[in-house]
């Protein structure tokens, strides 16, 4: 018999992040009792160092050790495989997987894998963007990959902030959906919310065309290595956050 593999959360990039793919995970769990539900760690470091600011500017903090470190606390504890629910830290997933003998689940490859349109618009941060993580995840199926022009992607780095810091004005969902749509004008036949804090704030029920979240991609995927059973579709599921009106409102 099979043993179910434990699942390991290298969280805290963000911590609402962290908390949205355990509860997808648990959400897409074909289980009727507690016992029938996996094993999972979860190491919330929200200690770890920005992981943008270094690609960018080698002077600011390395976020490197931090996360090979805290890879291999998760290891230590029992973890039999690794989750990043986290895009950016992506860029860093190569070095991630040397520290650990375990296997490191790759979103963006996983969510890449499942794209059926082209071009698809992404919604990320810049390092996501800008070094390309979708677009080389991609390019062997020759799937485009369309990014907001440069005034509409500054935007979406301040509306990520602000979700970092807790703000849940509806005004930034709005923006975001609006962002969006304008890619979906220049042509995206689908969408990636490629960032894991703009997945629990927009929904596939937000647009009318298809939308590949890849917090969800992620957690079908752990299910999938942990215990190789058909996970239960968690896509529809809508935004948990409980949005409040902006003070113009």
């Amino acid at each position: 018999m099979t043993r179910e593999k434990v699942i390991g959360i290298l969280g805290g990039m963000g911590p609402e992040a962290t908390v949205e793919l355990f509860r997808r995970i648990v959400a897409c769990t074909p289980a009727r009792r507690d016992q029938d539900h996996l094993r999972v760690i979860v190491d919330s470091n929200a200690k770890i160092p920005d992981r943008g600011s270094f690609v960018f500017d080698k002077r600011v903090e390395d976020p490197r050790p931090a996360l090979r470190e805290t890879a291999r606390n998760l290891e230590r504890a029992g973890a039999d495989l690794i989750t990043l629910p986290c895009n950016t830290v992506h860029y860093y997933l190569p070095e991630i997987r040397r520290a650990v003998r375990v296997p490191v689940l790759d979103m963006i490859r996983e969510t890449a894998a499942i794209l059926c349109e082209s071009p698809v618009g992404l919604l990320g941060t810049d390092t996501t963007t800008k070094m390309g993580l979708y677009h080389t995840a991609t390019q062997e199926r020759g799937i485009e990959i369309l990014l907001p022009d440069i005034e509409d992607q500054k935007r979406v780095m301040r509306d990520i902030f602000a979700l970092k810091a807790g703000c849940l004005d509806v005004s930034i969902k709005q923006e975001l959906r609006e962002i969006a749509l304008r890619l979906k004008e220049r042509g995206a036949k689908a969408l990636i919310l490629g960032c894991t804090e703009i997945s629990f704030t927009l929904s596939p029920a937000d647009f009318d065309i298809p939308v590949y979240d890849a917090l969800d991609v992620l957690a079908e995927a752990a299910l999938r290595e942990a215990c190789a059973v058909e996970p239960v579709t968690v896509t529809a599921t809508p935004p948990r956050l409980t949005w409040v009106p902006s003070a113009a409102a």
